[in-house]
């Protein structure tokens, strides 16, 4: 498992795709820390935290596209399958690369905190836990990503169908507002990741 790991944090920064999702995660979420609080001249990062979420549907499917789809594709799915590493191993090296990549990014990201100081006095408390929740939603999201990469061998389609997956999984709590039956309305709940 180990070594599979190497193998794909390798792959990350010896391609172009480790560099374009830190360039893309940073710049997005730059972008959105700076209107949520700096142009809005608050302290308060909650909504920088609400919108990082519809930010993830599309940045981590940039991440995980090529996990399964990328194997199948240049045919080493069956190198992989002889190999002395169990199937649970080679999806736990996968998802642990890409959540190494993520975290990563989410760590340095944190740098954006530092000027809030200078102009408010932010809740610390508040920023760790909202942290702790990206990693988890992200952790999520990744999931959802390599099981969509499994799906096909093309990495677009894994990326389009993860986008619409997390898409899906992000936006039925919407719907709460115009359904009257409660039933229906607690499963989308329960799916929803806004809501929880």
């Amino acid at each position: 498992m180990l070594a599979l790991y190497k193998k794909e944090m390798r792959t990350y920064f010896t391609t172009p795709l480790g560099f374009v999702f830190l360039g893309v995660f940073l710049a997005v979420s730059g972008f959105v820390f700076a209107m949520s609080t700096y142009y809005s001249q608050t302290s308060d990062v909650s909504s920088y935290f609400q919108t990082m979420i519809l930010g993830y549907v599309v940045i981590i499917p940039i991440l995980t596209m090529r996990g399964f789809a990328e194997e199948r594709r240049a045919r080493t799915e069956q190198l992989l399958l002889t190999a002395p590493i169990t199937i649970s191993g080679m999806v736990f090296a996968k998802f642990f690369a890409a959540f190494t990549m993520f975290a990563g990014s989410v760590l340095v990201s944190c740098l954006y905190y530092l000027p809030l100081f200078n102009y408010g006095t932010p809740n610390v408390g508040k920023a760790v836990g909202s942290l702790i929740a990206m990693l988890l939603i992200g952790m999520c999201f990744i999931a959802v990503g390599l099981f969509v990469s499994t799906l096909t061998e093309s990495t677009v389609t894994a990326c389009i169908g993860t986008m619409g997956t997390l898409l899906v999984l992000s936006a039925t709590s919407i719907f709460n507002s115009i359904i009257d039956s409660y039933f229906v309305r607690q499963v989308l709940s329960w799916v929803s990741v806004y809501s929880r």
